[in-house]
C-alpha cells in the first residue's frame, strides 16, 4: 500500500498517476463540492480517506501493509491568516505521521517548500545542517509551518533512535502543470494567462517596485509539474537516499519569459501590461528564487529538467488546449 496525502490535490493527483501499478494506492484529501475528483476520476485507487479519518485509518495498519506514505497534503495558500489552523494541518500532521512511519518503518517523504528561504538573503542552498536551517527566516505562515518541520526532522533525525527507514523533505520551487485547475488564485501563472492570451488580451504582470529588476522581471525557478513527479519517483527508486533536498530547476526565469511562453505555445504574438503589486503583499515579494540543484545531482539524480519553452508548450497544448485537460 502507498498512501498520499494530498492524493487529490496537483502534485499529488499527478504522483498518483506516476505510482499505478507499484502498489495499492490509497488517496488522503478534502473533495469538498467542487471538481477535485475529477484529479483522480482516471486512477485505479484502493481507498480514498477524508484527512480527519486518517489516525484512524493508520491505527489499523502496520508497517508491513504500509510501503510508503507520499505527505504531499497541507494548507499551501501563502495567504492564509488563520495560523491556529496552519500549525494543526501542516505541523501536527506532518510530525504525528513522520511518528507513525517511525514505529511502523514505513518510509516518509513529504512536501516542504521553497517558502521556507524567505527573501533569499540567505540563499537557497538544501544544506539540512541544523545550523544552516537556523538561519531562514520565512516570510509568511506557511512557509515558516514548512521550516519548523524541516527543523524538527532534522534534528529528530540526527539525534538517533527510532526514524523511518526513508526520510525525504522536498523543497518544491514554482510548480506549474496540469490538474492544478481547483486551486483559485494560487494557480499558476500559466494556467491563469492561458485564457486570457487566447482571447487575444494581454498578459498583465507584476510591476516591479526594486530598482534591481524591470517589470515583469522579476525571477522565479519554474519546474513544470511532471518534472517534480520524475525526482519523486527516483526517490521512491532509491530508498537509500536521505534528507531535505530542493525541486527546482536551477534556472532562474522572468515572468516576461513566462507569459512569452505562453503567447507563443498559443501562437499569439506577445502583448505584457503592467499593474502594481498589492500593497499588502509587497513588503513580502521575492524578486529571485533559484534552487541550488547540486544536492539532488551529488545523490545521483540524473533525469534533467523540462526548459521552460518546452514545459509551457507541453502544458497549453497537451492539457489546457486538450477535450481532456485531465492527467
Amino acid at each position: 500500500m502507498i498512501i498520499v496525502t494530498g492524493g487529490a490535490g496537483f502534485i499529488g493527483s499527478n504522483l498518483l498517476a506516476a505510482l499505478e501499478g507499484r502498489g495499492d494506492l490509497v488517496v488522503v484529501d478534502h473533495l469538498g463540492d467542487g471538481a477535485m475528483w475529477k484529479n483522480i476520476a482516471k486512477r485505479d485507487l484502493a481507498d480514498v480517506i477524508r484527512p480527519a479519518d486518517l489516525r484512524s485509518f493508520l491505527d489499523g495498519r502496520n508497517g508491513d501493509q504500509v510501503q510508503a506514505l507520499f505527505h504531499m497534503g497541507a494548507i499551501s495558500a501563502t495567504t492564509e491568516t488563520d495560523v491556529d489552523r496552519i500549525v494543526e494541518n501542516n505541523i501536527r500532521l506532518s510530525l504525528d505521521l513522520y511518528r507513525w512511519c517511525s514505529v511502523h518503518k514505513a518510509r516518509f517523504i513529504y512536501a516542504s517548500s521553497a517558502a521556507t528561504y524567505g527573501d533569499g538573503s540567505q540563499g537557497f542552498s538544501d544544506d539540512d545542517s541544523l545550523d544552516a536551517l537556523s538561519k531562514l527566516r520565512p516570510l509568511n505562515a506557511y512557509g515558516w509551518s514548512k521550516h519548523m518541520v524541516d527543523r524538527r526532522l532534522a534534528k529528530l533525525l540526527r539525534e538517533g533512535g527510532s526514524h523511518p527507514p526513508q526520510c525525504v523533505g522536498l523543497k518544491f520551487f514554482n510548480v506549474y502543470g496540469p490538474n492544478e485547475y481547483h486551486k483559485g488564485s494560487m494557480r499558476s501563472v500559466v494556467h491563469q494567462l492561458t485564457p486570457k492570451i487566447e482571447a487575444g488580451e494581454a498578459a498583465t504582470l507584476f510591476r516591479s517596485h526594486h530598482p534591481d529588476y524591470q517589470d515583469g522581471g522579476q525571477l522565479r525557478d519554474f519546474i513544470y509539474v511532471k518534472d517534480v513527479v520524475k525526482v519523486m519517483l527516483w526517490l521512491f527508486d532509491h530508498p537509500e537516499v536521505q534528507g531535505l533536498f530542493n525541486v527546482g530547476t536551477g534556472k532562474a526565469r522572468s515572468f516576461a519569459d513566462l507569459a512569452n511562453a505562453v503567447f507563443t505555445a498559443c501562437n499569439k504574438e506577445p502583448q505584457l501590461k503592467f499593474i502594481d503589486t498589492p500593497v499588502e503583499i509587497r513588503d513580502k515579494y521575492q524578486y529571485f528564487t533559484q534552487a541550488e540543484m547540486s544536492k539532488l545531482e551529488g545523490a545521483g539524480y540524473d533525469g534533467g529538467f523540462t526548459s521552460l519553452e518546452d514545459g509551457v508548450k507541453d502544458y497549453v497544448q497537451g492539457h489546457l488546449q486538450s477535450e481532456d485537460s485531465y492527467v
